[in-house]
C-alpha cells in the first residue's frame, strides 16, 4: 500500500513536471517571433542598427515566446487558481504599467532634451521649416491608413511612425488605444507600431541614402554652407520656455511630451542644475529605455503579432518614413533655389527626429559627393526641429481623434 502512495506521488510529480515544460505548449507562431527576435538581436549586436531599445525589445519579444512562458512574466491566473492577493501579478505587468500609463515616453523627452543642443536651430530658424516639412510623411499615411479601412484611432497611431520617433510612436498608439477602447473597438497595435518605428529608425542608412541621391542632383549636394553663428546662453535658455509656451497655448495635447523635452533642455542650458540634467541624461535615461524597450517587445507575442494587419502596419511605416525624407528634401531643395543656392537640400533629410543618426546621414552622404564638405552642424538644426514636430504631430492627431 505504501509503496503505491510512493509510486502515485512520484508519478503525479513526473505529470506535473511535464505539464510545466513549455515543449508542449508552445506554437509555430512563438518560434517565428523568435527567429525574428534573433534577427533583431543581430541587428542590434552587430550592426549597431539603435541598440540601445532595440535589443531590449528583441529580447522581451525573445523571452515573451518561449513556450510557456507567457502567462508566468505577465502573471496570468491558471485556470481554476485564485490567487489571494489580487496583485500578485508578473513582472511584466508591473513594467508594462509605464507604457499602458504612457508614462515613460515623456520621461524619454525629459532625457533627450537633456542631452539635446538646440543651438544649430536656434542659429538658423528656418531649419524649422524642414523638420515640419518632414511631418508630410505622418499626414499623407493618415489618409492613406483610413483610405484602406482602419479607423482613425489606429491610423493615427500607424501615421505617427512617420515621425521617425519611437517614443512619440508609443505615446501616441497608448493615447489612441485608451480613446478605442472607451469607443468599445480594438486597436491594440503597440507591439507592431513600435517594431515598426524603431526597425525604420535602425535603418535610416539603408532607406535614407537612395532617397537622397535620387532627390538630389550631385550638384546640389556638394554644396558648402556658410558656419552658423554662435548662439548666446541667453537664447539657449529663453528658447524652451518660450516654444513650451507657444506650442502650450496652440496644442496642450503636446505638452507632455514636448514640455518634457524642453524642461531636460532648461536643466542643461540652465547651468544651475547639472545634478539633475546628469540624472536625467545617464540614470534616469537608461531606466526607462530598458523597461521601455522589455514592455514593448513583450506585447509582440506571436498568436496576436503575426496578423496581415502587422504586415500592413509595417508597409504603411515604411511609407510614413520614406514620404517624412521625401518632404524634408523637397522643402531644403525649394530653401536651396530660393536662398540662391546657399542651403544643401542634404540637410532636409534630417527634418525627421532620428537624432542624431539622420543628421549624421546628411553629413555622409554630402562627404561621398564632397569630402571637404561638412554639413552635420547645418544638418542638428532640422534634426532638432524635427523632434519638435513630431511632438507638435503627436499633439495634432490626439486632439483630432
Amino acid at each position: 500500500m505504501m509503496l503505491n502512495n510512493i509510486l502515485a506521488n512520484i508519478g503525479e510529480m513526473f505529470i506535473n513536471l511535464w505539464n510545466s515544460l513549455g515543449l508542449n505548449k508552445g506554437d509555430w507562431p512563438n518560434y517565428v517571433m523568435i527567429l525574428i527576435s534573433f534577427i533583431l538581436m543581430y541587428l542590434a549586436i552587430v550592426k549597431k542598427f539603435e541598440p540601445l531599445l532595440l535589443l531590449p525589445i528583441a529580447f522581451g519579444m525573445f523571452i515573451i515566446n518561449l513556450p510557456g512562458a507567457h502567462d508566468v512574466v505577465w502573471g496570468i491566473q491558471p485556470e481554476g487558481v485564485v490567487y489571494d492577493d489580487v496583485q500578485n501579478k508578473g513582472l511584466l505587468w508591473y513594467l508594462f504599467y509605464g507604457v499602458d500609463k504612457v508614462i515613460y515616453p515623456p520621461l524619454i523627452f525629459l532625457g533627450i532634451g537633456a542631452m539635446t543642443d538646440f543651438g544649430p536651430l536656434i542659429s538658423n530658424p528656418k531649419s524649422m521649416l524642414l523638420g515640419a516639412a518632414a511631418q508630410l510623411g505622418v499626414f499623407l499615411t493618415l489618409i492613406a491608413a483610413t483610405c484602406i479601412g482602419f479607423n482613425l484611432a489606429a491610423a493615427a497611431s500607424i501615421a505617427i511612425i512617420g515621425g521617425a520617433d519611437g517614443p512619440t510612436a508609443i505615446y501616441v498608439t497608448q493615447k489612441m488605444s485608451q480613446w478605442a477602447q472607451f469607443n468599445g473597438s480594438n486597436t491594440d497595435l503597440l507591439s507592431a507600431i513600435a517594431v515598426a518605428a524603431y526597425s525604420y529608425m535602425a535603418l535610416i542608412p539603408i532607406i535614407q541614402k537612395p532617397l537622397m541621391k535620387l532627390i538630389v542632383p550631385k550638384k546640389e549636394r556638394m554644396i558648402k554652407m556658410k558656419p552658423l553663428r554662435t548662439v548666446s546662453k541667453v537664447e539657449k535658455i529663453i528658447f524652451p520656455i518660450v516654444v513650451t509656451l507657444v506650442v502650450g497655448i496652440l496644442l496642450p495635447d503636446a505638452v507632455p511630451l514636448l514640455g518634457m523635452l524642453m524642461l531636460g533642455n532648461l536643466l542643461k542650458e540652465s547651468g544651475v542644475c547639472d545634478r539633475l540634467s546628469s540624472q536625467a541624461q545617464n540614470g534616469l535615461m537608461n531606466t526607462v529605455t530598458i523597461f521601455l524597450g522589455i514592455s514593448v517587445g513583450c506585447k509582440a507575442y506571436g498568436a496576436t503579432f503575426l496578423q496581415w494587419q502587422t504586415l500592413g502596419i509595417i508597409g504603411l511605416g515604411l511609407v510614413a518614413f520614406s514620404c517624412g525624407t521625401i518632404g524634408g528634401l523637397l522643402m531644403g531643395r525649394l530653401m536651396c533655389k530660393l536662398s540662391g543656392g546657399k542651403i544643401n537640400p542634404l540637410i532636409g533629410s534630417a527634418g525627421v527626429s532620428a537624432v542624431p543618426m539622420a543628421a549624421r546621414i546628411s553629413e555622409d552622404v554630402g562627404r561621398e559627393s564632397d569630402p571637404s564638405n561638412h554639413l552635420l552642424m547645418h544638418a542638428m538644426g532640422p534634426n532638432v526641429a524635427g523632434v519638435i514636430g513630431s511632438a507638435i504631430a503627436a499633439g495634432f492627431l490626439i486632439a483630432i481623434v
